[in-house]
């Protein structure tokens, strides 16, 4: 299996872990009454599901893209001359014709 992939997977698997852990505090700590929601309907169950579901879309998206990022090698700070030029801005006053419409 590709590095990548691999990679990916495991990402993944992180953020589905993350989202698990921070429905479950959602519940725990009876953030806008959900605990009472959650128990009290026959659709409880699912609404767990589709919150774990959808948390971890969101979370293993971000913990991809953060591992990602990180794999960018430093940048060399080092003067190659490379730079563009330092122009100094001088305000250049311009003359502006108008005419006075009539009413």
């Amino acid at each position: 299996m590709p590095n990548l992939v691999r990679l990916y997977i495991r990402q993944t698997l992180i953020g589905f872990a993350i989202a698990a852990g921070f429905v479950a505090m959602l519940l725990w700590f009876n953030v806008a009454n959900l605990w009472h929601l959650v128990t009290a309907t026959p659709e409880g169950p699912l609404a767990v599901f589709l919150l774990v579901m959808f948390h971890g879309i969101v979370f293993s998206g971000v913990q991809f893209g953060i591992s990602v990022m990180r794999m960018a090698e430093p940048e060399d700070d080092g003067d190659r001359g490379t730079r563009a030029p330092q122009h100094a801005t001088v305000p250049v006053p311009v003359r502006v014709e108008t005419r006075h419409a009539r009413r």
